[in-house]
């Protein structure tokens, strides 16, 4: 042991990634169905491993939760801005109504039961499961001007109400959402996600990590042109109308592929590629001619891409009503596979409504994609590299952002340079999806960003409360659990009747999954999925979720202004 404390004093960074790892792997254990997960494990470890006295510079933790919660803000900055409209209001306002009601819940306690500012933005972080909230409510600490000993106190129980708070936090919005809320309505959650994926014309199942789905909606077959088939004669485009969703993709004539455009004749004894939705394919038989095997060295290329949607024209609007709309000259050879938003699956129905940022992944020939890109908006691969100059310019904005500032009800506030960088980055991830040439921040960069970054700061903010945790958690421990409790269930229960009553969001799948969105409750939202068996309940909750994690985020520096106590000696 003496080896160890003498290795971590010499060098506190193999502390912290040791953290991180047997963090992660706590996280990764399952007790049931139920995952501590990375973030809650690290916290822990570290408060473990900080029994040993490991000093960890705190600008560390500064600098990675600041690049943490820019990406966080970047990632769901286009999604958060396009929830700020009319068409998303109730649920928009449901996501408020949890927020809210969480923090009077917070209050409600710290009043109560005389919690310190510290211990009172722990059981909001662990009790509404927003990790951020330690790093929020931390700078607005460090900014009240106390004594370093108090301040490292009141730091200290931000981490420990966390811990304490977290893990029902977690369990809570799972057992309401899957199991209570259900109960009491006397839902059947697979039979309405069914519903209303039949009623949106369609829906998929959710896979496991490793499955994918072997009936493809976008199939490839070839046929001879045989006899006096009325394809002979008429060009690719001409049969691409008759189609309508499907195209040609290839041509093989006189023991070659020939090059292909618009305006290609097609003749007697062609082997032709068709590409499209199965049953159009299928029918095309009736104008070609039979199916056959591929004849040797017959190549039709094609290529899967993917596309963020920037044109502000196309937000708001359903895909069949774009499908419909957009004549086949722009849109021919052109096939819709996929709909991601802020990296979740969308179910691909005709209903579903696309927004700005969201993720469409097209399938087709490279010259068809080009065509239509330029419509739609950007090819992820060009923004391939990070601009370091918008980067830089978006981090000090958030640090400039933090300094500012301000008061609610007579209570000073000032939302630090977390709450900041938040700011700017929703405002940055805004603006790169209006001008994709600026800003460019890759999806692999900024998830690295926001989880490396999260990692890094849970697991200082660990090693540093180590010597003070175990008092604390002796001290407030069952009071901390019991409120916690409280602070993950009455939300919920209010907003979920408040927008099903009052707002009218009578759809089971839609009002559970903003019950889930407006907590960031991604282990509800897992299970939820699980039990609707497909994916019905994304688009709800994507709004919900981008908007809670604004609010939740910068309930830290509320609590910590509004709650007058500070920690004792």
């Amino acid at each position: 042991m003496a080896l160890i404390k003498h290795l971590f004093a010499d060098q506190p960074l193999i502390a912290l990634f040791i953290t991180i790892a047997l963090g992660y792997f706590v996280g990764k254990l399952k007790v049931g169905s139920f995952v501590l997960g990375g973030i809650a494990g690290t916290l822990l470890v570290g408060v473990v491993i900080g029994q040993l006295g490991v000093n960890i510079d705190p600008g560390i933790k500064t600098i990675f939760f600041a690049l943490f919660i820019y990406a966080v803000g970047f990632q769901g900055g286009p999604q958060f801005f396009h929830a700020l409209n009319l068409r998303s209001l109730n649920e928009l306002v449901s996501a408020f109504v949890v927020c809210f009601t969480g923090l009077l819940c917070v209050l409600g306690a710290a009043w109560m039961f005389g919690l310190d500012r510290g211990m009172a933005a722990g059981l909001a972080a662990g009790g509404l499961t927003q990790s951020a909230i330690l790093g929020t409510a931390g700078d607005a600490i460090a900014k009240l001007g106390l004594s370093a000993e108090l301040t490292k106190t009141m730091q200290t129980n931000v981490a420990v109400g966390y811990a304490v708070c977290y893990i029902f936090g977690s369990l809570g919005p799972i057992i309401m959402v899957t199991w209570f809320l259900p109960m009491v309505m006397k839902w059947d959650i697979r039979k309405e996600a069914v519903e209303l994926a039949k009623n949106l014309s369609g829906g998929r199942a959710e896979l496991e990590p490793g499955q994918f789905e072997a009936v493809k909606e976008i199939v490839t077959r070839v046929y001879q042109v045989t006899g006096d088939r009325k394809a002979i004669g008429q060009t690719t485009l001409e049969l691409d109308k008759q189609f309508s969703d499907a195209a040609v993709e290839g041509i093989y004539r006189g023991g070659k592929s020939i090059d292909l455009d618009d305006n290609t004749v097609i003749q007697r004894g062609d082997a032709i590629a068709i590409t499209g939705k199965l049953s159009a394919v299928q029918a095309s038989n009736a104008v070609l001619g039979d199916e056959i095997v591929a004849p040797a060295g017959f190549s039709a290329i094609e290529e899967s891409r993917e596309i963020i949607l920037t044109n502000r024209r196309l937000s708001g609007r359903e895909i069949g009503e774009i499908h419909d709309h957009v004549n086949i000259e722009t849109r021919h050879g052109v096939f819709l596979t996929a709909v991601k938003r802020m990296g979740r699956d969308l179910p691909l129905l005709n209903k579903l409504q696309l927004k700005t940022g969201d993720e469409l992944h097209f399938t087709g020939s490279p010259t068809d994609l080009d065509r239509v890109q330029s419509k739609i908006g950007y090819k992820i691969t060009a923004a391939a590299a990070t601009d370091f100059v918008f980067f830089g310019i978006g981090m000090v904005v958030g640090m400039l952002f933090g300094m500012v500032a301000f008061k609610i009800w007579g209570v000073p506030i000032s939302i630090g340079s977390g709450g900041g960088c938040l700011l700017s980055g929703l405002l940055f991830g805004w603006l790169r999806s209006v001008h994709p040439r600026f800003a460019a921040l890759p999806i692999g960069a900024s998830t690295f960003l926001r989880d490396f970054g999260l990692a890094v700061f849970v697991g200082v903010v660990g090693i540093g409360a180590g010597p003070d945790a175990l008092t604390a958690i002796q001290h407030s421990g069952l009071t901390l659990l019991f409120l916690g409790v409280g602070v993950t269930l009455i939300p919920q229960i209010v907003a979920f009747f408040f927008s099903y009553y009052v707002l009218r969001i009578k759809n089971p799948i839609e009002a559970l999954a903003c019950v889930a969105g407006g907590r960031s409750a991604n282990p509800a939202f897992a299970a939820l999925l699980a039990k609707a068996g497909n994916a019905t309940p994304v688009v709800s909750f994507t709004v919900t979720y981008a908007v809670a994690n604004v609010f939740l985020t910068l309930w830290g520096p509320v609590i910590v202004g509004m709650v007058t106590k500070n920690a004792g000696p």
